[in-house]
């Protein structure tokens, strides 16, 4: 039985499980959840996910939210197939696998949507961007991305010399970020601007980037 993953293509986060099915060669169906319509508020819906939220994976009984949850379990289950994500044959690896998922969870991700949110997705809801959001994140955002080029000096990729859950969790944000006015952030780290050509020209996001429309940086 093939997987069902509830969402919609321009989700970072259901993206960010798409760029990770893809990888691993798996068969799903994408269902899409219409989020303009409240679909994701309903009870159907809210028995999948009780806080109302995209994307949902569905594995038989089992009933997965929280993207980077979702990206661990398909990783693991499927790791003997496409991309080893985990190094799981690799404890020390593996561990630094999840150093570095932690940190774009923690210290990438909170910096950094906050920015696609009030440039992007606000104005998309009618809403003003707060230009006093935008800049004291941009500031958090160079600190976090001036560790990344210390890093990626050392290292082709975040966890290693390999590719992994750790940088395949940075494509969506950092996809819509790079239509920004403030793309020099990543630009003008040599390391960081590389790594990122490198992770954006795999063929697993090229699969999906063409239906990431939910804006364009203006």
């Amino acid at each position: 039985m093939a997987l069902k993953l509830y969402g919609l293509p321009m989700s970072t986060c259901t993206t960010r499980v798409l760029a990770c099915l893809h990888e691993k060669g798996v068969d799903f169906e994408l269902v899409p959840v219409d989020l303009f319509s409240g679909e994701h508020k309903q009870p159907p819906f809210l028995s999948k996910n009780p806080f109302g939220q995209i994307p949902v994976l569905e594995d038989g009984d089992l009933t997965l939210f929280e993207s980077r949850a979702i990206t661990a379990y398909v990783a693991e289950k499927f790791k003997e197939t496409g991309t080893d994500l985990i190094k799981h044959n690799n404890p020390k690896e593996a561990a630094l696998v999840k150093v570095w998922v932690e940190v774009e969870s923690q210290n990438f991700n909170s910096a950094i949507s906050p920015i696609v949110f009030e440039h992007i997705v606000g104005p998309i809801m009618g809403k003003t961007a707060d230009q006093a959001v935008i800049d004291a994140n941009l500031e958090k955002l160079g600190k976090v991305l001036d560790v990344y080029e210390s890093k990626l000096s050392i290292t082709k990729y975040l966890a290693g010399d390999f590719y992994s859950l750790a940088d395949l969790h940075h494509f969506p944000y950092t996809h819509y970020f790079m239509t920004t006015p403030w793309a020099s952030l990543v630009n003008d780290r040599p390391h960081v601007k590389a790594w990122w050509e490198d992770i954006s020209s795999r063929p697993a996001f090229k699969k999906i980037v063409g239906a990431m429309t939910f804006g364009e940086g203006k």
